[in-house]
């Protein structure tokens, strides 16, 4: 039997379970679930259901993509670069902010950390925003002088 039809089986089953959950739901009706907490019961196995889905997708997402980068060596090195360039990005964004500790409005306190990690969080954000406007506008007026 081959992968392919293994994962059909798996989400046909999985689509079953959910089905079934949905129905169990409809017949029970919201009211119901809201007036009594022994039906709010159903809902977590609705929920959990969607965590397992969830973590399905998340972990075979990651591995075909990590297969995928092994396999062409190629891809890997652009994926490293691009990273590279990244973490770069977000060094500068840290080392350009200046974290000072502020008063919030609910009374609390944020720390020095905290605040520079938002600063450059959001510098970090400007940073990419230029970068891709720059890119954009190189290579526009780069395709419309070579024609």
């Amino acid at each position: 039997m081959n992968i392919q039809k293994i994962i059909k089986i798996v989400a046909l089953v999985i689509g079953l379970i959910a089905v079934f959950f949905l129905v169990r739901i409809m017949m029970i009706g919201d009211e119901a679930i809201e007036a009594d907490p022994a039906n709010q019961g159903i809902l977590s196995g609705f929920a959990n259901l969607a965590y397992v889905v969830l973590a399905i997708a998340t972990i075979s997402a990651v591995v075909f993509s990590l297969v995928n980068l092994v396999s062409h060596p190629d891809k890997l090195k652009k994926a490293l670069m691009s990273l590279g360039v990244f973490a770069l990005v977000l060094a500068i964004a840290w080392f350009a902010s200046s974290g000072e500790e502020r008063l919030l409005s609910d009374g609390t306190t944020l720390s020095e950390g905290g605040s520079q990690l938002i600063e450059a969080g959001i510098k970090a954000f400007y940073i990419l925003i230029l970068l891709a406007a720059g890119l954009m506008l190189f290579f526009g007026v780069k395709k419309m002088l070579s024609k």
